[in-house]
C-alpha cells in the first residue's frame, strides 16, 4: 500500500477523472481533437500545480476550475488570433445516420452547440455529469442561486431549440 504525504493526491485519483474531464471539455469545445487538447493541457497544469491542491476539497471541481479557466483563455485568445473555417467540408460525414436515436443525438448535440457558452456549461456540469449545484457555482465562479436560475433558462432554451414545449408552457392550464 502506497501511502501520500498530507496535502497530495495520488495520481490514479486523477486518472480516474479523466473520462469526467473529457465530458466537460467537449462540452466546450466543438472539435473533439480541441476537446482532448484542452483535457491534456487541464492535466498537466494541474499535475505542475498540485501542491496547491487543498486536501479535502473535491478533485473534481478543482480539476473543471482548471479547465474551465484555461478554456476561457483559450477563448480571449483565439478572438485575437482567427485560423481557418470553423466547418470544413471535408470534417462532415459522407452517410448520413439512419437510426432514429442517432439522429436524435445529433439533434441535441446541435441544439447544444447553440446555446450560449454559460447555459451550455451548465447544461453538462448539472445534467450530463450530476455535479452538484455548489460544486458546479465554485467551478463557474458564481452563486448556487445564479447556477439554478442558469440551469432552469438553459433547459428552457434547449427545449426550444429542439422544438418541444417548454416547461412553463406545460404546467399553464
Amino acid at each position: 500500500m502506497t501511502t501520500y504525504p498530507q496535502g497530495t493526491v495520488a495520481h490514479h485519483e486523477i486518472v480516474d477523472l479523466i473520462p469526467a474531464l473529457r465530458a466537460f471539455a467537449r462540452s466546450l469545445c466543438r472539435q473533439p481533437d480541441e476537446a482532448d487538447d484542452l483535457v491534456q493541457e487541464t492535466l498537466m497544469k494541474a499535475l505542475g500545480n498540485l501542491d496547491k491542491f487543498e486536501r479535502g476539497t473535491r478533485l473534481k471541481s478543482w480539476l473543471f476550475t482548471i479547465m474551465r479557466n484555461t478554456f476561457l483563455t483559450r477563448r480571449r485568445t483565439a478572438g485575437r488570433e482567427p485560423v481557418g473555417i470553423e466547418e470544413c467540408a471535408s470534417q462532415m460525414p459522407q452517410i448520413a445516420a439512419d437510426q432514429e436515436g442517432t439522429v436524435r443525438v445529433s439533434d441535441v448535440k446541435r441544439a447544444l452547440a447553440r446555446l450560449p457558452q454559460h447555459h451550455r456549461e451548465i447544461i453538462v456540469l448539472v445534467v450530463m455529469l450530476g455535479e452538484r449545484y455548489e460544486d458546479a457555482a465554485v467551478i463557474c465562479g458564481c452563486a448556487v442561486g445564479t447556477v439554478k436560475s442558469r440551469l432552469f433558462r438553459a433547459r428552457q432554451r434547449l427545449q426550444a431549440e429542439l422544438g418541444e414545449p417548454t416547461e412553463i408552457a406545460n404546467s399553464r392550464p
